[in-house]
């Protein structure tokens, strides 16, 4: 019987089923597709978010390390410039001293001492390698050129004369030299220092304590070859590709977010290091992928949801398909209604036009939380830029300052009289320079200890800038001497009164525990005649060499340059 039925009478799919599965569909590709484009927007975004706040600590560490790297040379090349070293004697005793000033000042120092020109050495602090030829080490032959930062490099010679690390690794060092060179520019000689590598690391360290580091984040030097010198666990693994760009991989096979900022090569020639910050790419993307999973499941389970709903629905619904339709296909063009059927005695068309508003405005109050979602996702951006703009600003002020005394340090007294000695040239404004030194200072570190000596220094410190005008200029100049510009001199008169008041001064303070500490002050006018700037500190230096040697406790005017007396005679 069934064989004489038409073609259109066979089984076909129920209505209730067509409907459950076309709006469970509808419904899942709406919330997936909207979970996949807001999921790209937040994975993008914070990439972008974590990668700047990377950037951010790579950048303040590798400022702190250049500066800190530019400090040390600049410190060995004034310190070879010095008359004592330039008079040609590397045996003299005031060599020994300085050097050994140097190393009690600065603990980083393993090592300091001059080799002759042919690589003897011939002093050094300890009297580590005295007599020891190193003409063949790398920073010797450099220094013979010029200036010198050393690469990271295991000890050689020191290796069995310095006691091992408390952790067993091998005693590391960097480099810093500079020729020695007599009044008639031939060279003499060269110092050398190698400091440890750790004072390298704690700088990072340091800098790394003062970020809001990202979680599980951690920060590299990185050598120009990409290889990993700190932290030590570490020593082996690689950056493939480029660095600078944060385009590459590492080679101990784990998925990062790096960031990398190059050490300033202008203030460390030579060495290529850079500073990266990396952070597992799966915890600095955690949020959005967490974002991204449960916008996902909600489509999931609001496609069960509605296809349930359907389903049960499509049981008493036999007519108005079409507008159902219609309604259905609005939604999913991105309408914010659809119209209802005029038949309000269908109720379960009502029913049905009903929930699918109540789908409309889920969508939207979905819409909305993912909208609040990333206003809240740029708000913790702000305040991470911000916080980052804060430390550099903290990083920028310690960049200027002496640490101890709260003056401006010796970078910031170059810079400024560059400054000077330039307005000087240029617009013929006179300016002075006061050179001070503690008289027997290191008496009160010997007697008394140096945390007495550092109060001290505090307190001269503060005397200085309480006798000087706003538009003076009071910089720590190294260990017990200070530096003073005078950018409105007022003539050697007016220097001169300047310089009386703060001896007086500070001749009749107080210092806790010492009692009295007296000055020498050395005072040097400019003068077009000098050249440079250098030749004005030289002046100054002299002068206050002048003050000691006369007694101490006094100004002493340094004479104006050779041709400028001999015009005024």
């Amino acid at each position: 019987m069934n064989a004489g039925l038409p073609a259109s009478s066979a089984p076909k799919a129920s209505l209730r089923s067509r409907l459950a599965l076309w709006f469970a569909g509808l419904s899942l590709l709406t919330l997936l597709s909207a979970g996949i484009y807001v999921g790209r927007i937040a994975t993008g975004q914070m990439q972008q978010a974590s990668g700047d706040a990377l950037l951010g600590t790579a950048r303040a560490a590798a400022i702190l390390l250049a500066d800190q790297l530019h400090e040390r040379q600049l410190e060995i090349t004034l310190l070879s410039q010095a008359p004592h070293f330039t008079r040609g004697d590397l045996d003299a005793p005031a060599l020994l001293r300085s050097m050994e000033q140097r190393a009690r000042a600065h603990a980083e120092y393993a090592w300091m001492g001059v080799a002759d020109a042919e690589g003897k050495v011939r002093q050094a602090v300890g009297e580590l390698l005295v007599k020891q030829s190193v003409g063949s080490r790398p920073w010797f032959q450099e220094a013979l050129k010029g200036p010198y930062t050393g690469d990271l490099h295991e000890a050689v010679l020191l290796a069995k004369l310095l006691p091992g690390s408390a952790t067993g690794e091998p005693l590391r060092f960097i480099d810093f030299a500079a020729p020695i060179r007599d009044e008639h520019g031939t060279l003499i000689g060269v110092l050398g220092a190698h400091a440890h590598w750790s004072w390298v690391t704690g700088l990072v360290e340091s800098t790394v304590a003062l970020q809001d580091m990202q979680r599980e984040a951690e920060v590299l030097i990185v050598n120009a070859r990409g290889e990993v010198l700190y932290p030590e666990r570490l020593i082996g693994t690689r950056y493939q590709g480029d660095l600078a760009a944060g385009a590459g991989s590492w080679s101990d096979g784990g998925d990062y977010l790096t960031r990398a900022m190059p050490v300033g090569m202008r203030r460390a020639p030579g060495l290529g290091w850079s500073i990266a910050v990396r952070q597992p790419l799966a915890v600095a993307l955690a949020s959005a992928h967490d974002l991204r999973d449960r916008l996902l499941l909600l489509g999931v389970l609001a496609a069960a949801v509605f296809g349930a709903v359907a389903y049960r629905l499509a049981q008493r619904v036999s007519r108005p398909i079409e507008q159902l339709a219609q309604a259905a296909q609005q939604l999913r063009a991105g309408a914010q209604g659809f119209p209802i059927p005029r038949d309000q005695a269908v109720r379960e068309i009502a029913q049905l036009s009903q929930a699918l508003q109540e789908m409309t405005r889920s969508l939207l109050d979905k819409e909305r939380a993912l909208r609040e979602a990333n206003a809240s996702l740029e708000l913790t951006v702000q305040q991470r830029t911000d916080a980052l703009t804060r430390a550099n600003e903290a990083l920028s002020r310690l960049a200027v300052r002496d640490g101890l005394t709260g003056v401006f340090n010796r970078r910031r007294f170059d810079e400024r009289l560059a400054e000077c000695q330039q307005l000087f040239l240029r617009d013929c404004e006179p300016y002075a320079l006061l050179i001070i030194d503690a008289d027997h200072f290191k008496r009160v570190n010997d007697d008394y200890g140096h945390a007495v000596g550092d109060a001290a220094l505090k307190r001269l410190a503060g005397l200085l800038q309480q006798n000087t005008r706003s538009s003076d200029f009071v910089a720590r100049y190294g260990g017990e001497e200070f530096a003073v510009l005078l950018p409105e001199a007022g003539g050697e008169q007016g220097a001169l009164a300047v310089a009386e008041k703060i001896r007086a001064a500070v001749a009749a303070a107080e210092f806790a525990e010492v009692g009295g500490i007296t000055i020498s002050v050395g005072l040097a006018l400019a003068s077009r005649l000098d050249g440079d700037a250098g030749a004005l500190l030289k002046r100054a230096d002299h002068a206050l060499y002048e003050a000691k040697r006369a007694g101490r406790n006094r100004v002493v005017k340094a004479p104006p340059p050779v041709e400028e007396a001999v015009l005024r005679g």
